[in-house]
């Protein structure tokens, strides 16, 4: 059985991956590495997709329950539909 089909992800997503803090339809410009050391094994890594606005507020929530693990930069196509890209300084 494909559970994966079954679901619907055949469908495709968006052309443009947004900022997965809720309500915030930016693109993502970065990719937060977390996992919850009490289910996940160690190599285990979720991604979180942040706007260059939420970054800071989706890393402290993963933070402060010790989820974080690092934070990169999205690798976007030539001609990406925004021009707001990740602080190079961070």
């Amino acid at each position: 059985m494909d559970l994966l089909g079954a679901l619907g992800s055949d469908q495709p997503g968006p052309e443009t991956p947004t900022c997965s803090r809720k309500g915030c339809p930016a693109e993502a410009w970065w990719q937060i590495m977390w996992n919850n050391p009490k289910i996940h094994s160690p190599q285990r890594r979720k991604i979180w997709l942040a706007c260059s606005e939420h970054r800071d507020w989706l890393e402290s929530f993963l933070r402060a329950r010790l989820f974080w693990r690092s934070t990169e930069p999205m690798n976007h196509p030539k001609g990406s539909s925004t021009t707001t890209g990740p602080e190079v300084d961070r």
